[in-house]
């Protein structure tokens, strides 16, 4: 091999390897964004079977162990997927003070919430696929906006004390529990004789009917409830 050729190879290793370098700074210069991993609630009662999933980027950041039998005390994060076997159940408390029951054979998303108490804009997003639920709206649904999301429509919830039920065929029922601006001094008093007092009750058919379309546009005005928003 003359000369010529072996300086040319020299200068293009030479080459290579300072392109390489800049990368290598460059890659080093910019490390990942770490995520938000703040929990957003914890459970408070568990009846076996019931698990709360984290998403993989959770577990990362988080360390957490993988999905298992949920306990007393246990963290939830956003983006968590919460689901009770038969005979199963969950009490769970959030941070803004919102309270959910969830009975057997429910499955709920945590996709979002976000709380400041010095804030008027805080959200609120949770995902109702089946089961049935009981909850108590926190200080996101009054400084904010709560929304809970179920096969048939999307509720905007204002300090309400909602019970919801998904059937398996897709059919929601949805009833207040506690009225709206009223105090606990007028609210049924706790015992053993004494029962929770629905305001109002609704069975809703499977969406894309026109009894359902009727339904919504009746309920807009009074439930605030909406589809697509």
């Amino acid at each position: 091999m003359n000369t010529q050729v072996l300086g040319l190879l020299l200068a293009s290793l030479f080459a290579n390897c300072a392109i390489s370098g800049v990368a290598l700074g460059q890659t080093d210069a910019q490390p990942p964004v770490a995520l938000d991993v703040k929990p957003i609630g914890k459970v408070l009662e568990a009846t076996s079977p019931a698990t709360v999933e984290h998403s993989s980027a959770i577990l990362l950041q988080a360390n957490l162990p993988a999905s298992g039998q949920a306990k007393v005390d246990d963290l939830v994060y956003q983006g968590d997927v919460v689901q009770t076997g038969a005979n199963g159940s969950l009490s769970i408390s959030f941070v803004d003070g919102t309270s959910f029951k969830i009975s057997s054979n429910a499955r709920m998303e945590l996709n979002e919430l976000v709380y400041d108490p010095k804030s008027t804009s805080n959200s609120m997003l949770f995902s109702l696929d089946k089961g049935s639920f009981t909850f108590l709206a926190g200080m996101v649904a009054k400084t904010g906006n709560m929304k809970v999301e179920t096969p048939v429509a999307t509720m905007g919830i204002r300090g309400t004390a909602p019970h919801v039920e998904i059937a398996d065929d897709g059919t929601v029922k949805f009833s207040t529990l506690i009225e709206e601006n009223k105090s606990a001094k007028e609210q049924p008093k706790a015992g053993p004789a004494a029962a929770p007092r629905q305001r109002r009750t609704q069975n809703l058919p499977p969406p894309d009917t026109p009894e359902l379309q009727r339904i919504e546009k009746d309920a807009n005005k009074r439930l605030n409830i909406c589809k697509g928003c």
